[in-house]
Order: C-alpha cells, then sequence, then structure tokens
C-alpha cells in the first residue's frame, strides 16, 4: 500500500489525493475496483486495489465514470478520446491533458489498479499463526440489565460465575506459551462487568507483570466496565495498568437509562457519568472510549453522540445494536436510509467542531490512509478463533466473545489447550475472499468481512455477512474518507503552506 501524500495537479481546487484502500461498484471485474460517490460537497473516486483515494472536480469525476463504464483504461488515448469526446463535446481542448494525467495515474499504481491479494489468497489461509490476545470473562455476572445485552446479563446462555485466580493465571501461562515469538500481548478484562471480581483482576494483572521479563512478553491490559463500582482506587490502578478502558454509556440520560438500567429498573446515567468524566480527564482524554450502542429507539444517534462530545469526551464510539428483527429494539432494513442520515449529518458535524476547534474522535470515522492495518488483519480482521480467543470464568476457550455458550464452538479448556482445530482452522480460512458478498465490496479491506459471529447468528456460516451491518459500514467508510478529504484541504489552506 502507497504512503506518500500526492498532490493531484489537475483536480483544481478540490485535488487532493490521499493514500488508504477502498471499493466499487462500477465494475463487472472483480480485478479493477474503482468507487465513486458524492459527500458533503467532495467528488471522490477511490481505488480499491492500491489505496488510492482522490478527490476531485466535476469533469474528472465524470469522465473517470464514463472510462470505467467504457472499458477504457486499457484503451490507447485516441480510442479513448473518441468515445470522451463524443460525451464531452464542449470540453473537447482539456480532454487530452485530463486523459493524460488519468492514465499517468493508472501507471504509478494510483488508478486502475489489480488485485495482488486474491492470487495468493492459498498461501494466506495456510499461514502460521499464534495466540495474541485474550478476552477474560472475569465476571459472568453484571449489575445492570441492559435490554439489548448479549450476554443475557452475564450469564452467556449458561450460569452466573466468577473467574477464578487460578484459571485467569492458567489463561495467561496458555497466552504466553502459545504466543510464539511476539513480544506484545494483549488481555481484556470483560464479563458481565469486571469490577464484579476486581481482586482477581488486580492479582492477574502482578501476575502477568511478573511473566514479562522471564518470557520477553509485554502485557497490554484493557478494562470494559459499565462504571457502576468505579472509585478513586480503581481508577487509580487502571491508570497504572490499564491501556484502555472502555466505559459504557449510551449518550443522553433519557437514552441510556432506557436501555441500560439497573437490575432495580433505576436509571444508570447519574451514577456513571461523573466518574467516566474523572476517567477521562485523568487519562488526558486519551487511551479510553465512552461506548454506547443506539437501537430502534434512538435512530437519531448523532444527538448522542454529540451529547457525549459535550459533556467533555473525546474518544467517543456508539454503535448500532445487533439483534433479531422480532426485538422492539432492533434496527430493521426499514431504518437503514434514516440511519445512513444520521451518519452523513454526524460527518459533517464534525467537520464543523473541528474547524471550531472543539474536534472529538469518532471510532467508526478513524481510519488510517497513510498506513492502515497490515495485509493479514485487511483480509481476516480481529483474528477471532486464531489469534484472538474469549476464556470463560470456567477456563474453557471460544472464537471470541460472542460465540461464548454456544457449545458447538467450545475450542478447548486453560487445562487441555486447544483440542478442537476444526473450529481453528475455519476460522483461519475465513477472510474476505471467501465471502461471496465481500468480493466486489469496497468497504472489504475496511471492514475486513465484517464479524464473523454476526454472520453465523443471521445466516448460520462465519463466511456470510451480516446485510444491515454492511449497510451502515459502507456509509460509515464513505463518510470516514470525506472527512479525511475535508481535514486535508483545510490544512492545505491554512497559512504557510505553499501555494497559498
Amino acid at each position: 500500500m502507497r504512503i506518500a501524500v500526492y498532490l493531484c495537479t489537475r483536480a483544481a481546487e478540490k485535488g487532493v489525493f490521499l493514500p488508504g484502500y477502498i471499493f466499487t461498484m462500477f465494475r463487472k471485474e472483480r480485478d479493477k475496483l474503482i468507487h465513486q460517490y458524492k459527500n458533503n460537497g467532495y467528488n471522490i473516486v477511490l481505488d480499491v486495489n492500491s489505496g488510492s483515494v482522490h478527490v476531485v472536480d466535476d469533469i474528472v469525476y465524470d469522465v473517470i465514470a464514463c472510462m470505467v463504464e467504457n472499458n477504457l483504461e486499457n484503451a490507447d488515448k485516441a480510442a479513448a478520446l473518441k468515445i470522451l469526446g463524443e460525451k464531452f463535446a464542449d470540453k473537447t481542448e482539456e480532454l487530452s491533458e485530463l486523459v493524460d494525467e488519468i492514465y499517468e495515474l493508472k501507471e504509478d499504481g494510483m488508478l486502475f489498479t489489480e488485485d495482488i491479494y486474491e492470487k495468493s489468497i492459498g498461501a494466506f489461509k495456510n499461514r502460521e499463526t499464534v495466540v495474541k490476545a485474550l478476552c477474560l470473562h472475569i465476571a459472568h455476572d453484571c449489575n445492570l440489565k441492559c435490554r439489548y445485552c448479549f450476554a443475557e446479563e452475564g450469564e452467556y446462555h449458561g450460569r452466573r460465575a466468577l473467574m477464578s485466580y487460578e484459571v485467569g493465571k492458567k489463561a495467561l501461562d496458555f497466552l504466553v506459551a502459545n504466543s510464539g515469538s511476539r513480544v506484545n500481548l494483549e488481555v481484556d478484562f470483560f464479563g458481565g462487568e469486571p469490577l464484579m471480581n476486581w481482586q482477581v483482576v488486580k492479582d492477574l494483572v502482578a501476575y502477568g507483570r511478573s511473566l514479562e521479563k522471564p518470557h520477553n512478553k509485554k502485557f497490554r491490559f484493557t478494562l470494559t466496565t459499565n462504571g457502576v463500582l468505579l472509585n478513586d482506587d480503581i481508577i487509580e490502578f487502571a491508570n497504572k495498568e490499564m491501556a484502555n478502558i472502555v466505559l459504557s454509556v449510551d449518550g443522553r440520560k433519557e437514552v441510556n437509562d432506557k436501555m441500560r438500567p439497573l437490575a432495580g429498573g433505576q436509571g444508570s446515567y447519574d451514577i456513571i457519568m461523573p466518574k467516566f468524566k474523572k476517567v477521562a480527564e485523568s487519562r488526558n482524554q486519551t487511551n479510553y472510549y465512552v461506548r454506547g450502542t443506539f437501537t430502534h429507539f434512538n435512530k437519531d444517534f448523532a444527538a448522542d453522540v454529540c451529547h457525549l462530545a459535550d459533556m467533555g469526551f473525546q474518544q467517543i464510539s456508539v454503535e448500532p445494536v445487533v439483534a433479531p428483527e422480532n426485538e422492539d429494539y432492533a434496527l430493521v432494513e426499514a431504518d437503514i436510509p434514516e440511519l445512513l442520515a444520521e451518519y452523513d449529518k454526524l460527518a459533517a458535524e464534525m467537520i464543523k467542531r473541528h474547524k471550531e476547534g472543539r474536534g472529538f474522535n469518532f471510532f467508526h470515522f478513524m481510519i488510517d490512509l497513510k498506513g492502515g492495518p497490515c495485509v493479514y488483519k485487511r483480509l481476516s480482521g480481529c483474528g477471532s478463533g486464531t489469534e484472538y480467543l474469549a476464556v470463560t470464568p470456567w477456563g474453557d476457550f471460544y472464537p471470541c466473545h460472542q460465540f461464548v455458550g454456544q457449545e458447538q464452538f467450545l475450542m478447548g479448556n486453560v487445562d487441555t489447550g486447544i483440542t478442537n482445530t476444526d473450529i481453528r482452522e475455519e476460522f483461519k480460512a475465513c477472510n474476505v475472499y471467501s465471502k461471496e458478498k465481500c468480493k466486489n465490496c469496497f468497504a472489504k479491506f475496511y471492514c475486513s468481512g465484517g464479524c464473523a459471529a454476526n454472520s453465523y447468528n443471521f445466516h448460520g456460516n462465519i463466511n456470510d455477512a451480516y446485510d444491515l451491518g454492511c449497510e451502515l459500514q459502507r456509509k460509515r467508510v464513505e463518510c470516514a474518507i470525506m472527512i479525511k478529504a475535508a481535514l486535508a484541504e483545510e490544512e492545505e489552506k491554512a497559512p504557510g503552506r505553499s501555494g497559498q
């Protein structure tokens, strides 16, 4: 993937090229993908396979679309100009130079590029893998009664339980033993609510630290909490030992309290928000997220994101609920147009706030166009079932936290190791080319094929895709690219920049 920033000379005032990688809808052939769209006044051309993002003026946008429609990317210049001249008769003087620049981009590997990954997918599926991350289910119990909880108030289709220190210790030993030469390892303390088993969390952090030097490892601990039990001592320990903290809150008070009540039915917002503010400030507004879920009841979720920003949070994630359509809070196909418009609204508001000096990060709009994840992650995503495993309180291994309790995905135990290797091989072979719905999708290298658990829960197959989620993911990618273009344009116009 290219990483240098390139300024497109033809595309007038919005002539910015940014590296990245994306998708297309125009080509019938899968090996050369171009996606074009307009958003918030920007004309954007994405070349999936090279990772190139071009922001262009109207004539460039239309000419590229015509070239795609007529398969002109490999035509000689004279043949291309003949066809283009018929459509753009009033632009004949510009066309020659414009076509030269488009072909130059093609020669430079920035437009109409071929897919170099699919041909080697066999080697990818046979790659060696090591375990690099565990999700420790410290507590299959919870002090909230969230209506949309996939973990059934922490029980995960089973029984309430707390992980013992002995089980957690064996899990960390397993991670060290199965991580090969990898130095950096990740452990997320998860639930239920992990603060209900806080002493074991602290003890396991201490044990993990004791393993680092003898085994040349470095643990990155994270914590996901609903905040009800947070106090100053916990915050102090977390700030010392937790590389990241995820703080669960859905946004506005009325939205949060409707879906995230205490076990007795009372709202949780007023209890957790002062604590969450303290966490965010004590961590200098970095290395944390306030993480919410939006449902059918708050399709205007941009208001919840902005509310959290107005409360002073700068790291925000508000994500769509995933639920069966028979649930009254579930998102359904009819909601999609409204949700897509809401992402556009949020993106425009984020640009406005950035220009005003009060910007914030929104997790689903955070895309690295200059580097991005490694090829393996682009093709297969989170690594569930191979590099990433979930561990229950009694030590069972599952591909990830969303598969816990589904016995057909039980992979082994901390005492026996991975005994069902067929599951591991199945997840190892899962990638954007094993999914028909992903092959022609522009977002495939961003979402990496989406969530395997969502695919299984809706289609009974990890090599399918959750369709509603795909629609939202595509819009998020488009918005994220547009934001990058807007901020790059703002930077170019800043005083002291060349050409200004």
